[in-house]
């Protein structure tokens, strides 16, 4: 297992919409692993496959609830049904994430309150968990790096200002940049 780079906002691969997984081979088993393993580092709560630069349907995700119940598991070919999100302005305290492709920034973002997901597991077994709360939340993020979508896509125009200044002040923005968790000295 290795901890691999982690793709930063302008790299195509994040902006693309990824391809279903065909099979399910030790090549994509060793990949899921490492993902793990890199979320684990970083440390996140979630990593897709276009965040290591491999344009695929798949994503991990690794978060402990309020209960103390852990939820850990990987998603493959992965369908998401939402409900409506309350509509207003999301709480700054309660809402806001963060994003491994856009390391050391957070901002409120509204998203569906419960969510259903559909995936495949590394066994080839279909599943499906009724998540509300983060773990909706974490979710949504993912899913939506599967169709090149990142969640600063989704900011409102004040928050999209500070974005833009943001990567223009890190030099972000362009293909190629990454940053490695354990190597590179960036809070995640």
């Amino acid at each position: 297992m290795a901890v691999l780079p982690i793709r930063i906002s302008g790299d195509p691969v994040l902006h693309a919409p990824a391809s279903p997984v065909e099979e399910i081979d030790d090549t994509l088993r060793a990949l899921v692993a490492d993902m793990f393993e890199t979320m684990d580092a970083a440390p996140g709560v979630g990593l897709a496959g276009p965040q290591v630069g491999v344009p695929l349907r798949v994503f991990t995700f690794g978060w402990t609830d309020e209960d103390d119940v852990a939820w850990r598991g990987v998603a493959i070919n992965p369908e998401l049904w939402l409900s409506p999100a309350v509509p207003g302005a999301p709480d700054p305290d309660t809402e806001s994430e963060g994003c491994l492709s856009f390391p050391g920034e957070r901002f409120p973002l509204r998203r569906a309150e419960r969510v259903v997901l559909r995936a495949t597991d590394l066994d080839g077994e279909r599943y499906e968990i009724e998540a509300e709360g983060w773990l909706a939340r974490i979710f949504q993020h993912e899913y939506d790096h599967l169709d090149g979508v990142l969640y600063m896509d989704r900011l409102g125009d004040r928050d999209q200002r500070i974005v833009g200044k943001i990567t223009k002040k890190l030099d972000w923005g362009k293909p190629g940049r990454s940053w490695t968790p354990g190597v590179d000295d960036i809070e995640a």
